[in-house]
């Protein structure tokens, strides 16, 4: 793996984004690049990364927040064009200790010599506090002896799975040329179990156990309407609804997509029951339209409307500052 991009996806973050930043800069194994995502902050994040960070990152500031599934899809895609070997994938709120990176490449490579080619790699993720989080799905399948294959590499600290998240995640170039890219459309929540699903359906990603991310996340825990208090975070959870209608229906069983709605009807029910009435039109809206959403998949190298963009293009040693007309 002869050069890694990092691609950094921000929103209203000041603090977190430049941690973040510097702990990639504190690597052990450097990345060439770093590309930021400004998706529309109205914070001054985007300032104070055009003034203190222009020289050390490639930024591209969007005139309006495209929700993490755009700012990934962006961001990626802006990575794929500097011609990197991998992307190394991230929200704001990722500090990865100093060898994650180097971490993930030493798998890789162990990987690709017993010819696995994983379609990703993912350092393991904890909260602040030290509680292992975004935990990926186990791949289950099983050996010549009918029994599951996940052990195998264990004393390389290697797991194989499934479905994960952007929380570390090393993407190999040949896996964004095969696949495309994450979904713009889906806006938020569920992009990156959509498109971890996609690429392991013909083999298994790896979870790293000693490449170490810590994820500061807003609230700790899965999303769940039922207990969520903010209420723009409420809106959201109609495209969390929506995406993971989307995501059981594409990628699990017709009875387990049966079974989702099942469970997503009766949870409407309740929160009628008792007087949650936004909530249980959020919950029902959200997945019926996940019965009818039809995405489109765009390949790593589709042309991209960069109308409204501010980019400050690190070439050499000298930044260029472009904005797209």
């Amino acid at each position: 793996m002869r050069s890694v991009s990092a691609v950094v996806l921000t929103y209203n973050r000041r603090d977190l984004v430049e941690d973040c930043l510097r702990a990639i800069g504190a690597q052990s194994h450097p990345v060439d690049r770093i590309v930021v995502i400004d998706n529309g902050s109205t914070d001054g994040t985007a300032d104070m990364l055009a003034r203190n960070w222009s020289d050390k990152i490639e930024l591209h500031i969007l005139p309006k927040n495209l929700g993490a599934a755009g700012g990934f899809n962006a961001g990626i895609r802006m990575a794929y064009r500097s011609q990197a070997d991998a992307i190394w994938v991230m929200d704001d709120d990722v500090m990865p200790d100093p060898d994650a990176l180097e971490r993930l490449i030493d798998a890789d490579a162990l990987l690709r010599a017993r010819h696995l080619d994983p379609p990703f790699v993912i350092s393991t993720a904890r909260t602040p506090g030290g509680i292992v989080t975004n935990v990926p799905d186990i791949d289950l399948a099983r050996n010549s002896l009918s029994y599951q294959n996940w052990p195998e590499l264990l004393e390389h600290c290697l797991v194989p799975v499934r479905r994960a998240t952007f929380v570390s995640i090393l993407l190999p170039r040949a896996t964004l040329d095969e696949f495309g890219l994450p979904i713009a459309s889906m806006f938020i929540w569920g992009e990156d179990t959509e498109y971890t699903a996609r690429i392991t359906r013909e083999r298994a990603g790896y979870l790293v156990g000693n490449s170490r991310a810590v994820h500061v996340r807003q609230l700790d825990g899965k999303l769940d309407i039922r207990t969520e208090t903010n209420p723009t975070r409420i809106g959201y959870h109609y495209y969390f609804l929506r995406n993971q209608a989307y995501n059981v229906r594409h990628y699990q069983s017709a009875g387990a997509f049966i079974r989702h709605l099942f469970r997503q009807a009766k949870i409407a029910g309740k929160l009628l029951l008792t007087g949650q009435f936004r909530k249980a039109k959020i919950v029902a809206t959200g997945t019926m339209s996940g019965i009818i959403f039809r995405p489109t998949i765009e390949a790593a190298d589709a042309p991209i409307d960069t109308s409204g963009w501010q980019s400050f293009m690190m070439m050499t040693e000298q930044i260029i500052t472009t904005a797209a007309a």
